[in-house]
């Protein structure tokens, strides 16, 4: 687990935050929707498949959107993403637990619950069909009982790592679906490598997810050819920058990166 003296000050305020915030007043009981069989649908289907973030903000974002965040993921479904990512940090993202609520009770593809999750009772503010758990923030043991409290409530876990340490703590926890964050933590700086250099030592068994830095079809295929099994893809879609840019239009770029080889 890093200390917050390895973080960026933003990540620091982040944690702050977490380790603040409550947890649900009871345990959750879900019935997931497979992530799994929606990538196999996808790929069946010609499309890549994309996990497409509703993000109304973030310390790295160039502004705020404020549309409906059920507008925006019933957009982002209509573009042909195969499931949705929900951040619900309000501090520093703009999220809520009721945005993620309501988007998973308008679409019918799998929604992830992106947050930072440091104990199990924070496991208890929503039902999601996946939810976030960062290696960096965790230790292999905390992390291995979330693992286990995850999926005791029916939540898919989507543990996420940086480097190839982080891979083999989050292998020993018994993760099923992994995801390789190109933004390094310390500086929040991105960079494609981390993903090539991590997705070699993955299982593949391992359902593998690239996150972040992927903004063009050039990134898509890059990061499929190296092994990415599903994308998750915020900022590039949601276009903080242009408060009326088409959604739609930026999911379905992705989605359709490798019928467009050009």
């Amino acid at each position: 687990m890093e200390t917050d003296t390895d973080l960026a000050p933003a990540v620091e305020s982040i944690l702050e935050a977490a380790r603040e915030r409550p947890g649900g007043n009871e345990v959750v009981d879900v019935d997931a929707r497979s992530l799994p069989d929606a990538v196999a649908r996808a790929e069946a289907d010609g499309r890549v498949p994309v996990i497409a973030e509703v993000k109304p903000t973030s310390p790295t974002a160039n502004g705020t959107r404020d549309d409906d965040p059920v507008e925006l993921a019933e957009a982002m479904v209509a573009g042909g993403a195969t499931a949705i990512s929900v951040l619900t940090e309000p501090s520093h993202f703009g999220g809520s637990a009721e945005s993620l609520a309501r988007i998973r009770e308008a679409v019918d593809v799998p929604v992830l619950r992106k947050d930072f999750l440091l104990r199990e009772a924070q496991l208890d503010a929503v039902a999601a069909d996946l939810l976030l758990l960062i290696v960096r923030f965790l230790e292999p043991e905390t992390l291995a009982d979330l693992v286990a409290a995850a999926r005791e409530r029916g939540f898919q876990p989507l543990v996420e790592v940086h480097d190839r340490a982080e891979l083999e703590t989050a292998l020993e926890a018994g993760a099923e679906i992994i995801g390789v964050n190109n933004r390094d933590l310390a500086r929040l700086e991105v960079d494609l490598e981390t993903f090539e250099s991590v997705a070699p030592e993955v299982p593949d068994d391992v359902t593998l997810i690239a996150e972040s830095g992927v903004s063009s079809p050039a990134d898509v295929r890059r990061m499929r050819a190296a092994g990415a099994d599903a994308l998750l893809v915020g900022s590039a879609i949601m276009d903080h920058g242009a408060g009326d840019s088409d959604v739609t239009e930026n999911t379905r770029r992705l989605v359709e990166a490798e019928d467009d080889e050009t």
